[in-house]
């Protein structure tokens, strides 16, 4: 049996994860260990190691590990990632997730299958509706598109068409083997959070790796809980958006460096529509910022909110 390495980066959200574990605690495949990086700091730390179990009722162990500082999304999976190097299989999830039972034996089930490198799922919402399949990214508008967003999570979609169209996968839930990790390499750090799995993606595709799709495969997930990105538009915060705007544009600069003026154009002018629309003009600011900051080159950790 393959050994799965779970891998989930926390900020300062213990109950999130409680409930992450609990679901993973019923998977069918059992092999697996779980290791968590908290972001959010020596006093989150120790909340996290007080709240969560050294092990799932199966004997599956569970490890805490500290981050040195807020090291984002990408760089969370590489330190959580460093710190189980032996695992046959890796599948990151948000904290904010909850895997139905056969989650992951499907995903294992379709990544051993041997045509593929990497493997997404049925990520849906508590609505029950779909979030996304896995996702297109058109260049030219630095624009990413949610295959599947907003169908009724309980139909099969054709798995063939989603492996034919997706270009990146959903990144409340990657499975990925080591074939993946080797060809590549690691999550972008600089991006800090957004659009790092768009890239990982794209990179690994440009390389000759191949993204699957697990049919049946399904994972909850709350979206937004430790972010606010899913709030009304005017109450959204401005970490959120300026990162967001922000690493479109370091996408399409560091994928399709030819394409970047168009993108840039386009997406000034797509921003302006949908925040101007619901009259988010505090948003609509915080974009432009990041729209900015993405021309400009600007990497790492936001200073300016």
């Amino acid at each position: 049996m393959q050994h799965v390495a779970v891998v989930i980066v926390g900020y300062r959200n213990v109950g999130d994860i409680v409930q992450c574990l609990h679901a993973l605690s019923a998977s069918t495949h059992a092999d697996f260990e779980v290791v968590i990086c908290e972001n959010g700091g020596e006093a989150a730390f120790e909340a996290l190691k007080a709240g969560v179990p050294d092990e799932l009722p199966g004997g599956q162990p569970v490890r805490a590990v500290a981050a040195p500082h807020n090291l984002g999304y990408g760089g969370g999976i590489n330190f959580a990632m460093a710190a189980c190097p032996d695992a046959d299989i890796w599948w990151v999830l948000n904290p904010d997730t909850e895997p139905d039972p056969d989650a992951m034996a499907l995903q294992v089930e379709r990544l051993q299958a041997g045509d593929c490198d990497a493997v997404g799922c049925n990520v849906y919402l508590p609505t029950g509706k779909v979030q996304s399949y896995g996702g297109r990214w058109r260049p030219w508008l630095a624009r990413a598109v949610s295959l599947g967003h907003g169908e009724d999570a309980r139909a099969e979609p054709d798995a063939r068409e989603i492996e034919a169209a997706q270009r990146y996968l959903n990144g409340a839930s990657m499975m990925f083997g080591r074939r993946f990790v080797e060809v590549a390499g690691p999550m972008r750090e600089e991006y800090f959070l957004y659009c790092e799995e768009v890239e990982w993606c794209l990179r690994a595709i440009a390389r000759g790796l191949k993204l699957g799709f697990a049919p049946g495969a399904r994972v909850l997930h709350h979206a937004g809980t430790t972010t606010g990105s899913y709030d009304e538009m005017r109450r959204r915060p401005p970490t959120p958006i300026y990162l967001n705007e922000r690493n479109k544009l370091l996408t399409t600069r560091d994928c399709f460096p030819a394409r970047l003026p168009v993108a840039a154009l386009a997406t000034l002018g797509s921003l302006t529509i949908r925040y101007g629309r619901h009259r988010a003009w505090t948003q609509l600011g915080y974009a432009l910022a990041g729209w900015r900051a993405g021309l400009a080159n600007e990497r790492g950790v936001p200073t300016r909110f």
